[in-house]
């Protein structure tokens, strides 16, 4: 126990843990936006990262350079999202949640069979980022760049996001079909374009998640990412769906728990990390079920 203890205090364990929950909250950043204006939970979010991810290491495969292949990647991720957002959820937004929850299913085991069809069970592997891998050392401590550059661009992306919702039209009007969908229609604002826009910008999150995990796992398969989406979901439920900024920070906090069990565990005790997330995650919910980071009201409150 005392040894447990000692490998969660490292610091090492602590920079790592904090990089990880940073990709986190960029994921949960993008799940939680796209709900609260559309109230839809998107499951095919992870094959968005994987999309993203394979067409780096499609990029990657041909020796494209670095920049190609992040264009590339934007790129399919985020026609993927205007494709899904244009046949799938806009027919399909005045269908009852459980509709739209089914459809999402449907577009996540589509893209999937796409991916298992186009490329194998095994995938291919992106080695263009893989010099960011690499530690450099900062006090002493042996920190990964994509560590330093994933908590960077989680803030910097985080900090974009506040000021296109705070300071301009199309973030007021999706923050008006937030709180309330169909008074917003009402007075003027156009559901089409906020859900668009939405599903965009959830998109480019997607793609950035994309570029960081790719430099962490470079092998790329049609699972890729589905575990950490999974774990992203139960994060924002912990922290509360009926906030960006609660979800946000439950998206934080389980990449936070996940590095931090995984860095102090025992390589041999590495399997049981889901295990004790889930059980974790159980506990809150059991406590808390409206979430750790919401007011308790007498009322069910809407985003």
């Amino acid at each position: 126990m005392s040894e447990f203890l000692r490998d969660a205090v490292d610091l090492q364990v602590q920079v790592d843990a904090i990089g990880l929950g940073a990709v986190f909250a960029l994921m949960a950043v993008g799940i939680g936006l796209v709900f609260g204006v559309m109230r839809l939970v998107n499951f095919a979010y992870g094959q968005l990262i994987m999309a993203g991810a394979f067409a780096l290491a499609y990029a990657s495969d041909r020796d494209w350079p670095v920049g190609v292949g992040i264009a590339l990647c934007f790129a399919v991720v985020l026609v993927l999202s205007l494709a899904m957002e244009r046949v799938v959820f806009r027919p399909l937004r005045a269908q009852s949640a459980a509709v739209m929850l089914i459809a999402t299913f449907a577009v996540a085991f589509l893209l999937q069979s796409i991916a298992l069809l186009w490329f194998g069970p095994l995938g291919k592997t992106a080695t263009s980022l893989v010099q960011l891998n690499r530690p450099v050392e900062i006090a002493g401590v042996d920190i990964r760049k994509i560590t330093i550059v994933a908590i960077v661009t989680a803030a910097v992306c985080l900090l974009l996001l506040v000021a296109l919702l705070n300071r301009t039209s199309i973030g007021l009007h999706m923050r008006a079909a937030a709180i309330d969908s169909q008074t917003a229609r009402l007075l003027g604002v156009r559901a089409n374009a906020v859900s668009m826009v939405s599903v965009l910008i959830a998109g480019a999150l997607a793609a950035v998640v994309a570029v960081m995990l790719t430099v962490q796992y470079p092998t790329v398969t049609p699972t890729f990412a589905l575990q950490e989406t999974i774990l992203v979901l139960a994060g924002v439920v912990v922290g509360g769906m009926t906030r960006l900024l609660s979800a946000t920070l439950g998206g934080f906090l389980i990449g936070y728990v996940s590095g931090l069990l995984g860095g102090a565990l025992p390589s041999s005790q590495s399997q049981y990390l889901p295990s004790f997330l889930f059980g974790l995650v159980i506990l809150v919910l059991l406590v808390r079920p409206d979430g750790l980071f919401t007011r308790r009201r007498g009322l069910v409150e809407r985003v």
